[in-house]
């Protein structure tokens, strides 16, 4: 009779321990096949129709859909499906009720070593009728596809030489990628997108000796292994430059990346990460490039000098607002262009401008409601800016804004001060008042005053206290018949003859000529 894999589902929230499981043993050889996993029980049910596992392996607290609602709906359409489910100590209560849906087993995580999993899963593959995981799979071998995916996630792998070269018949190896991380792209149009690029790969590489393979990731993106002589390492940037074709055929703000090429198939995880995942990353900085090449970048720029946020600090403390922010997007401006900066770390360093402005702002007692109720959207602009100028523009829009609150008291305080000044002339125009005596009341240099006057009012010092003293004696010659010499030192002039000389040009009427006008 022929052998039967156990095939069972994953599913658990945290990655990490889906990955332990599904990476820590040669399952294939144990009988098993792990065939998928999910991370919450509405993905599980999605994929239980497709994959028929014979075991599905459950945590039990899970956001959208947790194990418990998860082992009832399994139970429900696929009774025949056995249920294992992983949980803390904390959680008996719920192991409880899914016992009570069916569940065949239950594996505290605390204690969750692979051999335990090992003698579960044994006994509960040995309670399924339609399975023989007891006669011996010991000699199966580790599938090309499950030996790739251990590799590219880090693990170590055993694996025939032979067979592999059944597989990948040439002596090298390159990963070519495409980055969908934050394009907001369906399944569909990933699929299509795929095609296409197997499309174009197979176009270009038909009369070559090249065999291709498309990896399985965890992250939003397209991976293809290619095994190739020399010959076809030779060709490969022409390749790579035809498939971007296809991203404007599909409208894809992202680029082809062509990572560096290896020769052992072991070394395929570090590779990934450490020269296609970076490259990748690099696109961040070049938003207008459609092709990256592991050996064809640009010059690494000179070493950046890390940002002083103390002369930062300080410049704005000292609120020389014009110096901090030009210090700052000089410093931003030099980060866009050095693409060996970390995409988090950049990112990063602008959120926390963002937050450090603000509140400093605010421990300056600047009005800062509005820059607190849209902190978090700057905060999330960032986060989802695609590319490095994008990302700057996002931290010089909050900058406007902060230079808005700034200006806005600023103006406020203006007025407050001016007001202060034009009621002490209305209270003061009768006295010898003087722009000397006035500065020295407020604290002022007078040249200061004077252009301090000018800048906020619509009229200088002495043009506007004359026009108060004009319009006081107006009032006054209009209400009786005091002399108007004595008019002349009510409202503060001394010299009679350079009273009239004003009053006639405030109103184009002499002081007597005016009376009469007013009193006929």
């Amino acid at each position: 009779m022929a052998f039967t894999y156990c095939k069972v589902l994953i599913v658990d929230d945290e990655a990490l321990i889906r990955q332990g499981i599904k990476h820590f043993m040669n399952w294939e050889q144990e009988g098993f096949q792990i065939v998928g996993e999910a991370s919450n029980g509405k993905e599980a049910l999605e994929m239980i129709a497709q994959l028929q596992p014979h075991i599905v392996l459950t945590d039990i607290v899970m956001p959208v859909m947790d194990g418990e609602e998860l082992t009832r709906q399994i139970k429900l359409h696929y009774p025949e499906i056995e249920i294992i489910v992983l949980s803390s100590f904390g959680e008996f209560d719920y192991v409880r009720s899914t016992f009570q849906s069916g569940v065949r087993d239950y594996i505290l995580k605390p204690k969750l070593d692979i051999a335990h999993l090992l003698n579960v899963l044994k006994e509960t593959a040995g309670k399924i009728p339609s399975l023989r995981t007891q006669q011996s799979a010991g000699d199966a071998k580790v599938s090309v596809e499950l030996l790739l995916e251990k590799l590219l996630s880090g693990f170590e792998a055993e694996y025939d030489e032979q067979e592999l070269a059944a597989e990948f018949p040439y002596r090298c190896y390159c990963l070519i990628g495409v980055d969908l991380r934050g394009r907001n792209r369906t399944k569909h149009q990933i699929t299509g997108l795929s095609k296409s690029l197997q499309d174009e790969l197979d176009a270009r590489t038909a009369a070559a000796e090249v065999v291709y393979r498309m990896l399985p990731t965890d992250l939003p993106m397209i991976v293809f292994l290619l095994n190739m002589d020399h010959n076809g390492l030779a060709s490969l940037p022409s390749w790579a430059r035809a498939m971007t074709s296809v991203l404007v055929e599909h409208h894809a703000d992202t680029a082809i990346v062509v990572g560096e090429p290896f020769m052992n198939i072991a070394e395929l995880g570090h590779i990934y990460k450490q020269s296609l995942l970076k490259l990748m990353d690099y696109h961040f900085y070049f938003p207008g490039k459609r092709l990256l090449v592991y050996n064809n970048l640009p010059e690494t720029p000179q070493g950046l000098e890390p940002f002083n946020l103390n002369q930062f600090t300080e410049e704005f403390k000292r609120e020389h607002f014009d110096a901090a922010f030009n210090y700052l997007k000089e410093h931003v401006q030099a980060i866009t262009v050095n693409y060996m900066t970390d995409v988090f770390e950049f990112k990063s360093f602008l959120g926390n401008l963002i937050f450090n402005i603000t509140v400093l702002l605010g421990n300056m007692d600047y009005s800062i409601q509005q820059l607190e109720g849209k902190k978090y959207f700057y905060f999330k602009a960032v986060e989802d800016a695609r590319h490095a100028d994008e990302a700057a523009e996002v931290l010089n829009a909050f900058i406007e804004e902060a230079k808005q609150c700034i200006q806005d008291r600023a103006e406020q305080s203006g007025n407050v001060n001016m007001r202060r000044l034009l009621d002490y002339i209305d209270e003061h125009y009768a006295e010898p008042l003087n722009l000397t005596e006035m500065a020295k009341h407020f604290h002022f240099n007078p040249s200061y005053l004077s252009s301090y006057f000018s800048t906020h009012h619509s009229e200088g010092f002495i043009d506007y206290l004359h026009r108060v003293r004009t319009n006081k004696a107006s009032e006054l010659l209009r209400a009786g018949s005091a002399p108007i010499s004595e008019i002349s030192g009510l409202v503060g002039y001394s010299d009679h003859s350079y009273f009239c000389k004003v009053f006639k040009k405030h109103t184009g009427l002499s002081p007597s000529r005016y009376r009469q006008q007013y009193t006929r």
